[in-house]
C-alpha cells in the first residue's frame, strides 16, 4: 500500500513564512498601523472603545483631508469609527460642495424609443 500524501517542501514553506513576515512588516509602515500603535483604540468623536475583535471598524481620518499628508508624528490623523468617519466626510462635502467623486453623465438613451412601432407590428397594423 503506497502513501500518497503530498511531501512538504520545507524550502517552499520557509519562503512563504518569510514573505508573510516581510508583508506584515511592510504593512506596519503604513499610516493605519502606525496610528493604531500611536493612539488609543477609541473613536475621537463618539468615544467608542475598540478591541481586536472589532478593530476593523476603526479608521484613520486625515484631519486636513489630504491622504498623502502622513507626518511621522501622526499630527494629521485621528482615529474615528466608521460611522463618525462617514459623517465627517459628509460634512466636509456639504461644506465645500466638492464631492471629489467623478460625476456620471445623465442617461440619454431611451429604451422605449421603438416601442410604438413594435406594438403596432404586434397588433397587426
Amino acid at each position: 500500500m503506497s502513501n500518497n500524501k503530498p511531501r512538504l517542501d520545507s524550502h517552499r514553506l520557509d519562503r512563504i513564512v518569510a514573505d508573510a513576515r516581510a508583508a506584515a512588516a511592510e504593512r506596519e509602515k503604513g499610516y493605519r498601523e502606525r496610528a493604531l500603535k500611536m493612539y488609543p483604540w477609541v473613536c475621537g468623536r463618539c468615544a467608542r472603545e475598540f478591541t481586536r475583535a472589532n478593530l476593523q471598524e476603526l479608521t484613520v481620518h486625515h484631519r486636513n483631508h489630504n491622504h498623502d499628508d502622513n507626518p511621522p508624528d501622526g499630527s494629521n490623523w485621528e482615529l474615528l469609527c466608521i460611522y463618525c468617519h462617514d459623517n465627517e466626510h459628509s460634512r466636509y462635502i456639504d461644506h465645500t460642495g466638492d464631492s471629489s467623486e467623478t460625476k456620471t453623465a445623465d442617461a440619454t438613451a431611451n429604451p422605449f424609443a421603438a416601442l410604438r412601432e413594435l406594438m403596432a407590428k404586434k397588433n397587426g397594423g
